[in-house]
């Protein structure tokens, strides 16, 4: 008979991904241990593995992102100029107003 598909928890996989990562048994005790697939650990274990790098990459990416957001808040400003001079010099021309 099939087990019941379990979904388990994130600190649940990351506890037993460091536990694989720190050597504290093999793989088949691991997975008697924590009564998962050894599959399942190793997969978890990759995981922990490939992410790692991106726990150290996000200080960069933040200050990427904060140049980011103040170009976009230059820009914003500079359409608003644009606009409001574009809306006055269109107000001299009476009727032309309201884009029709």
């Amino acid at each position: 008979m099939r087990r019941k598909r379990r979904n388990h928890s994130a600190a649940f996989k990351a506890k037993v991904a460091l536990a694989a990562v720190r050597d504290e048994g093999t793989l088949a005790e691991l997975a008697q241990q924590y009564d998962v697939h050894p599959n399942q650990i190793t997969q978890w274990k990759r995981q922990l593995i490939e992410g790692a790098t991106g726990t150290f990459d996000k200080g960069a990416s933040q200050a990427d992102s904060q140049a980011q957001i103040t170009e976009l808040h230059a820009k914003i400003g500079e359409l608003s100029m644009e606009r409001d001079f574009l809306e006055r010099g269109l107000a001299r021309f009476p009727g032309k107003r309201g884009g029709s």
